[in-house]
């Protein structure tokens, strides 16, 4: 299941999270590697936006939850459908 997930920290000094935020790219590198997340990219100023490919809500709730436990942040999700899965969708749908 796909997930865009774009999280907004609370604003502290950047000099006050550096820590922090350099143990969100040590976490989010196995999943990388393991696919659980698709990509990542650091926003403008501050946050980042993640498309996570979760096996199911759980996997993804767990996922927020390390994720705000390092940088407490408010997250805005957008559930997704893959580009392929709309295509065969739109190309069954009646006429």
């Amino acid at each position: 299941m796909l997930f865009l997930v774009i999280s907004e920290p609370r604003p502290e000094r950047p000099s006050q999270v550096t820590g922090q935020r350099q143990e969100f790219w040590r976490w989010i590198e196995p999943l990388l590697e393991s696919g659980e997340a698709r990509s990542v990219h650091a926003r403008v100023g501050r946050g980042a936006v993640v498309l996570f490919d979760a096996p199911d809500h759980e996997t993804l709730h767990r996922r927020l939850t390390e994720w705000a436990d390092m940088i407490p942040a408010e997250f805005t999700t957008y559930p997704l459908i893959d580009a392929l899965a709309a295509r065969r969708f739109l190309g069954s749908a009646e006429r």
